[in-house]
Parts: structure tokens; C-alpha cells; sequence
């Protein structure tokens, strides 16, 4: 008898010809994540199984964070011949429970001595001579044991539900404006979430940001990185960007055109990146250069799709969000990003392409948007 982790997958049984694909990439994703704990990993009779962990419970933590899994069973191995070893392994997972049971078992090989309603009576009638203690409620129980007979019989109490999703890398790759607040990295993982690889962008404007600002940044970058299986960050100087818009253009629309060279830049290592999209954490409507009417401004620098997909929801939402993927408290560290930088009185609400055209006429931004290049740090976290 050995403890392993079983773990099941949702979304890639709906693929057709091209599931083995899917699950190629799953496996190697779940890999990857426990590398560093020496796991083994196989595919055996639509189940992933992971072995030898030297952690289990950070291994648990890790796999759970994969995307694609669904959920996942900390189980007891046995053979699945030596009935009387499964009896023996429910009995030590109901060690420390005291209340009602049940169990359920099911069958993947229909050639099994007994049938699944006379497993959960066997067993159940075993736990109760060895606890007379406890109750069976089929129903409403406290704890279900459950029993599995496949190549061979494992024992488990409390699934543990995971991220789900698609695996990353089966579904192109994006390229992630990422600030330092609490939208952006959301967005990020839901749009990696359904398997699209992902780079991403950070605009850095020292020494009105400072060096901690940078590092929040990277901090969120790997935070992501588990579920994201690595993320390449690009940071790109902004400052001087920021300045010459500050001095030469209508003050009422800096941040818009702010937001333009931010795209004309995210657009550039995107194509570098061979990246597919472009993903922002704007939602419609929360702050003057998220309206309609300034988002159609922004998108019509990129010439690759813009995804949104916090677009329709509210704070209070991206918040739970956030706090549910690890990154609300980092978010929240009283740093400054560009975006507070100079940041108007009275922001146009409404842009005209007139006044933005006019005020990005004084700019040089061949020489500006090259030079910002020139000085971007990658970061492979």
C-alpha cells in the first residue's frame, strides 16, 4: 500500500480525436509542477496518478493550481486482488472521523469478483465491526469512503477541487498588460485558464515609481507562474514616454494617449513574443479611460485581438477573484504604479480622435516607442 495522488480532469473529455493531445500537454504540465518534489507522473485508464512526492501536501498545493485538473484525490494504493488489504485502508482513513458514512465504489474494470453495490456493503459491514462507533447514513453522510477498482483499488475520502480550466499551451499564446493593481493578474489567469500561453508587459516610469513598485510587479508575475506553468515579463521605461505627453498634449487627454503608446509598445513584443492577442484587466466604465468610447481610442493601436475578460464584471467580483488565486494581497501594497503618474484633473471621458491625433503629432514616436524598446528587462520567472 502506497500514497498517491489521483487526479482527474473535466473540460478534455468533451475533445474528440484530438484528446490524447490534450492530455499529452496535462500530464507534462503536472510534471512540471512537481519536478522539484522528485513526483512520478502517468496516465493510466483516464486518470493522471502522481507518485514518490517528497511533500504531499505541497504537492497537493501545486497540482491543484494546474490548469486542466479538476480535482484531486490524496489516495491509498492497493492491489486490487487482496479485498481484505481495501477493507483495512477504509478502516485507516475513517481513523480520526467520528459521526456517519458511507461508502461508494466504482468500477472501471467490469471483470472484478464483486459488483459496486456489494463492495459498499463489504466494506461498510468491515469499518463497522472495527467501529462500531460510527453510523451509516447513505444519504446525508459526514464522510464517503470511496473505493476505485481499476488496474488497481484506490481508497480515498475528500476530493480536493482544483482550478480546472485547459492546460496551458494547447490554446495559442497572449500577451498581458500586467500593473501593479488588482485587475490586470486576474485577467491574466482567466484568459490562461483556457489554455493560452502567456507573456506579459510591465511599464516601469522611475523615479516617479519606485524600485518595490517593480518588484510587486514580479511578485505578482510568480505568484501566476504556477498556474501559468513560467511567464516572461517584459519591463519597459516608460518615463520619458510619460513626460513628453505630459508637456506637448491636451492635458485633459494624457492618460488616453498615455494608453495608446502603452498599446503601440504591448503590440510590438507581442509580435516578438509570437503572441496571438493582447489581454488587459479593463472593465467597462470603472475609471475614465475604460469607457467605451476610450477603449475603441486604445484598441485601434493593435493589430491583434484585445481580450477583456473583466470587461462586464464589477469590483466587488474581481476582488473575490483575485482573492481566490493568491493575488488580492499583493495587489494592495501601497505602491505606485505609472498609471497614477500625472495622472488629470478632469480625464476625457468622451475622447475626440481629432485631439488625440493632434497632441500625438508633436511626439516622435518612431524614436520614442524604439527607445522604450531598446531599454525593456525580461524577467523569466
Amino acid at each position: 500500500m502506497r500514497e498517491i495522488l489521483q487526479v482527474r480532469f473535466g473540460e478534455i473529455f468533451l475533445k474528440g480525436s484530438n484528446r490524447p493531445y490534450f492530455m499529452r500537454m496535462l500530464v507534462e504540465r503536472i510534471r512540471n509542477a512537481v519536478k522539484e518534489l522528485n513526483g512520478h507522473v502517468w496516465l493510466s485508464d483516464s486518470r493522471v496518478y502522481v507518485s514518490d512526492l517528497t511533500d504531499m501536501d505541497e504537492g497537493i498545493r501545486k497540482v491543484s493550481k494546474v490548469f486542466g485538473v479538476h480535482s484531486l484525490c490524496r489516495s491509498l494504493e492497493l492491489p486490487k486482488d487482496d479485498f481484505n488489504a481495501i477493507c483495512e485502508a477504509a478502516v485507516q482513513l475513517v481513523e480520526d472521523h467520528h459521526g456517519t458514512f458511507k461508502v461508494n465504489a466504482r468500477r472501471s474494470d467490469k471483470r472484478y469478483f464483486m459488483d459496486s453495490p456489494s463492495i459498499n456493503m463489504e466494506v461498510g459491514h468491515y469499518v463497522l465491526e472495527k467501529r462500531p462507533d460510527l453510523t451509516v447514513d447513505v444519504h446525508n453522510p459526514e464522510l464517503t469512503i470511496s473505493v476505485e477498482i481499476r488496474d488497481q483499488a484506490y481508497v480515498y475520502t475528500k476530493p480536493i477541487m482544483a482550478v480546472g480550466g485547459m492546460p496551458v499551451g494547447t490554446n495559442g499564446r497572449a500577451t498581458l498588460l500586467l500593473s501593479g493593481g488588482i485587475d490586470s493578474p486576474v485577467a491574466g489567469w482567466m484568459i490562461a485558464k483556457r489554455g493560452v500561453s502567456m507573456s506579459a508587459v510591465h511599464f516601469n516610469s522611475p523615479p516617479y515609481t519606485s524600485e518595490r513598485a517593480k518588484e510587486k510587479v514580479l511578485d505578482l508575475a510568480r505568484i501566476l507562474s504556477e498556474s501559468l506553468c513560467g511567464i516572461k515579463v517584459h519591463v519597459v521605461p516608460f518615463t520619458d514616454i510619460q513626460m513628453q505627453i505630459h508637456e506637448k498634449c491636451h492635458p485633459d487627454y494624457t492618460t488616453i494617449i498615455m494608453r495608446r503608446y502603452m498599446m503601440r509598445l504591448a503590440n510590438a513584443i507581442a509580435h516578438k513574443e509570437r503572441a496571438q492577442a493582447l489581454v488587459t484587466g479593463e472593465s467597462i466604465g470603472q475609471v475614465a479611460s475604460q469607457t467605451m468610447q476610450a477603449l475603441t481610442c486604445t484598441d485601434e493601436i493593435a493589430d491583434i485581438p484585445v481580450f477583456r475578460p473583466l470587461i462586464g464584471l464589477d469590483k466587488v467580483e474581481i476582488i473575490d477573484i483575485a482573492n481566490k488565486i493568491g493575488t488580492y494581497e499583493t495587489s494592495i501594497l501601497p505602491y505606485e504604479d505609472c498609471c497614477t503618474v500625472f495622472t488629470p484633473r478632469h480625464p476625457a471621458t468622451k475622447p475626440k480622435m481629432e485631439i488625440i491625433l493632434e497632441g500625438e503629432s508633436k511626439l516622435d514616436t518612431e524614436a520614442l516607442i524604439q527607445a522604450a524598446l531598446d531599454g525593456t528587462v525580461v524577467y523569466d520567472l
